[in-house]
């Protein structure tokens, strides 16, 4: 709205370059233009105010699909002044040279205007689909339609109007039909849902048998390894029972040897001290056959000598001395017999 300072009997105006004035004294154009300020009279002047900004209108209305279904189309169009002259002269932009308010409402002029231009061929396309069409797909198709009814639309033209933009919000059906008409997808969503639910627990089920199968698979495998170990230790006891055995009866083995070594030795040991005794005894026996029979007599006496008890008072009687010289005489003689046998048994040998 342009700015407007009130002198005695003069006004000054000075308008906003988004704006286009237009200032007519006695019907004819004294100032024109956008962002202009000038002095003017308020009893004979005549004022105009032309918007020059994009502006957008929101468009709400009702239409009928193919089906019988009732929709309501949501749409917004953006349009501004391409000729404020043209445009000041078709529609009310008049305004208060006092005020410098509108002395109408032109916004509203264009927003019915717009409304009747984009409602026609909306309700016109919107006849042509199915509501499920309309609902689905319908915005791209309805946009389409209205822009290139309200671009080639002379009415618009004719009063210096261009329509920049129009964009289709939302194409809505009756609550009670859009529940209808989500039931179905809603089914389909939640079938998709419960398959999902049913593949993540069969999945699930699935992992536990494989991780199950997989823990019997291990038990069975550690079985397996523990058996092992157990005929291998088995066979490691019984091959040290085996070698123990084995060295036992070496050493066994090696003691009697041993032994019997020992035995053997003492056994010569004793043979040949028997053989040398013999010998011994043999050469005191050869020895004994070149003595005198006295001498004999007198070894014979010493060693009965030693073998008779300790005597300390003896009495010598020639009745006791001649049947002793008698036994001792006898006792030689079977010494000498024996002697000559044991030369003739060990020439034998």
């Amino acid at each position: 709205m342009a700015e407007i300072t009130r002198r005695p009997f003069l006004n000054h105006l000075r308008a906003y370059p988004s704006v286009h004035i237009q200032h007519f004294r006695n019907g004819a154009v004294r100032h024109e233009g956008a962002g202009v300020a000038f002095w003017y009279r308020p009893a004979t002047a005549a004022l105009a105010e032309v918007p020059l900004d994009d502006r957008q209108q929101t468009l709400l209305f009702h239409a009928r699909t193919s089906d019988f279904q009732d929709v309501t189309v949501q749409a917004t169009v953006t349009y501004r002044v391409v000729d404020p002259t043209l445009a000041a002269k078709r529609i009310a932009f008049d305004i208060d040279p006092a005020t410098g308010r509108w002395t109408s409402d032109p916004i509203e002029t264009l927003s019915d205007l717009l409304r009747d231009l984009a409602q026609q061929p909306a309700i016109e396309k919107v006849a042509t689909m199915t509501v499920t069409e309309a609902l689905a797909r319908g915005v791209g198709p309805i946009r389409a339609e209205v822009a290139g009814a309200l671009a080639d639309d002379p009415r618009l033209s004719e009063r210096g109007l261009a329509v920049t933009d129009v964009r289709v919000v939302a194409v809505r059906a009756e609550a009670d039909l859009e529940r209808a008409l989500q039931t179905e997808t809603r089914e389909r969503v939640q079938q998709e849902a419960d398959k999902a639910t049913f593949d993540r627990r069969a999945l699930a089920v699935e992992s536990e048998r494989a991780i199950a199968e997989n823990e019997l698979q291990n038990q069975i495998e550690l079985a397996r390894r523990e058996e092992t170990l157990v005929n291998q230790v088995g066979q490691n006891e019984q091959q040290r029972a085996t070698n123990e055995a084995a060295a036992s009866r070496i050493l066994v083995e090696s003691g009697v040897i041993e032994q019997r070594m020992k035995d053997e030795a003492k056994a010569e040991g004793i043979r040949q001290v028997g053989e040398a005794q013999a010998d011994v005894e043999e050469a005191k026996m050869r020895a004994l056959q070149s003595v005198d029979r006295g001498v004999l007599l007198a070894l014979a006496a010493r060693d009965l000598a030693r073998n008779v008890p300790r005597i300390s008072n003896l009495t010598v009687t020639p009745d006791l001395v001649v049947p002793m010289l008698a036994r001792l005489g006898e006792s030689m003689g079977d010494a000498g017999e024996a002697e000559g046998e044991g030369d003739a048994g060990q020439g034998r040998r």
